[in-house]
């Protein structure tokens, strides 16, 4: 098998550890497209102790799929919003129905929102970041309407997210996906009481300020997450990631927070249960 197919290839299953919720995945990237393939995916993450997930839209089209896949199998949860990149698809139609699926009783989070200055001018019909701007406000409100948790996408933009978050005020429950930042803005957002979600990249090599801001993370603040299909955690940085592969990066964190991998999976766990509402029954 060459190099180029072994990075390709799907990790081994990892030993079991548990509870784990996957607090951010994308199980249509993953590959899911019927209710069968959703419960195939779930039933790998349940075999080595990830007992929920909460799966992730990014477009219109997305946001429909995940409620229907989380109709389909009790252990899966949806959030629903329009990334920052497709923020220029937020016409009057689709708040319209966003806000429709936004009451849906299995959609937990209203998310992934926020902003990236990674992407424009370097993606074809990126967002301007007027219009991430004028979305991010406007699912801002959606939260507070609603009163579920707002989820975050940050890439390269701390100071754009915190200048928006104070002009429109945040709401009560502030979750930073697949964070990515270093200390100072770790200590920004825990003095506000916000939680931060960490991904595959806390475990890789070069993620030095990640992994210091990581051990600034105190009890009740702290998620775990796969953002699958992307970043899988070292060492199989590169492969297909899924909702799986989850304790390869609890287990990597607990190394570097010097802690007991069972004792941050029950952790994690009951921070997701109470900031998603999840209930004990995610318990595996």
């Amino acid at each position: 098998m060459s190099a180029k197919r072994s990075a390709r290839a799907k990790p081994p299953a990892p030993q079991p550890l548990t509870p784990l919720v996957d607090a951010h995945t994308h199980l249509d990237a993953c590959g899911a497209e019927h209710p069968q393939d959703v419960r195939a995916i779930v039933d790998r993450a349940a075999a080595v102790g990830v007992g929920r997930v909460v799966t992730i839209a990014d477009d219109l089209a997305a946001a429909h799929w995940v409620t229907r896949a989380a109709d389909a199998d009790d252990r899966v949860w949806a959030a629903v919003a329009l990334h920052p990149t497709r923020a220029g698809t937020l016409t009057d139609d689709a708040k319209s129905d966003l806000e429709r699926l936004a009451a849906h009783p299995r959609v937990v989070a209203i998310g992934e929102t926020g902003m990236d200055m990674y992407w424009p001018g370097r993606l074809d019909g990126c967002a301007t970041p007027q219009q991430q701007r004028e979305s991010f406000a406007w699912h801002i409100d959606l939260a507070k309407r609603t009163g579920k948790p707002l989820m975050i996408h940050n890439r390269e933009a701390d100071a754009e997210v915190l200048d928006v978050l104070r002009a429109e005020g945040a709401p009560e429950t502030v979750i930073f996906h697949c964070f990515s930042s270093g200390p100072r803005m770790a200590r920004t957002c825990l003095d506000n009481g916000w939680v931060l979600s960490l991904s595959g990249t806390v475990s890789f090599k070069n993620a030095r300020d990640l992994q210091e801001a990581a051990r600034l993370i105190p009890h009740g603040q702290m998620l775990v997450e796969t953002d699958a299909p992307f970043l899988t955690p070292h060492p199989f940085r590169g492969a297909p990631n899924e909702p799986y592969c989850l304790p390869y990066t609890v287990r990597a964190l607990a190394a570097l927070l010097d802690r007991s991998a069972e004792d941050l999976a029950a952790e994690t766990a009951a921070t997701a249960e109470r900031v998603y509402g999840l209930g004990d029954s995610c318990r595996s």
